[in-house]
């Protein structure tokens, strides 16, 4: 879809600390959530998701649980943990800084430099 925006590196663990900060959720609901806050702008393929929530578990800033899914299907859930929470405040402070910095680079002038 041309609608669709490219994920830019390193933006993927802070999209799925977002999704589970809202909300334990199982990987395919992660998928699901991320495309609902971004208008569905924002598609997350199967292959890159799965990776990424592992590496989060392992990194401790994520704890998965086996559960039942809404559709009756055993299914792994996602929640933050305290250090999960503490580290999507930090990423999310720097995401908002590095964006701002973007938009006034982006909005110079050649009379302002």
């Amino acid at each position: 879809m041309a609608d669709q925006a490219q994920i830019l590196p390193g933006t993927l663990d802070l999209l799925i600390l977002k999704a589970v900060s809202l909300g334990p959720l199982h990987g395919y609901g992660v998928l699901l959530r991320i495309g609902q806050m971004s208008g569905q702008a924002l598609l997350i393929e199967q292959g890159a998701l799965y990776p990424a929530l592992f590496r989060l578990v392992r990194q401790g800033l994520l704890k998965a649980s086996w559960g039942t899914s809404e559709n009756n299907r055993r299914a792994k859930f996602y929640e933050l943990t305290a250090t999960g929470r503490k580290r999507f405040r930090q990423e999310t402070e720097d995401w908002n800084r590095l964006s701002t910095a973007m938009a006034a680079a982006l909005a110079a002038q050649s009379e302002e430099i």
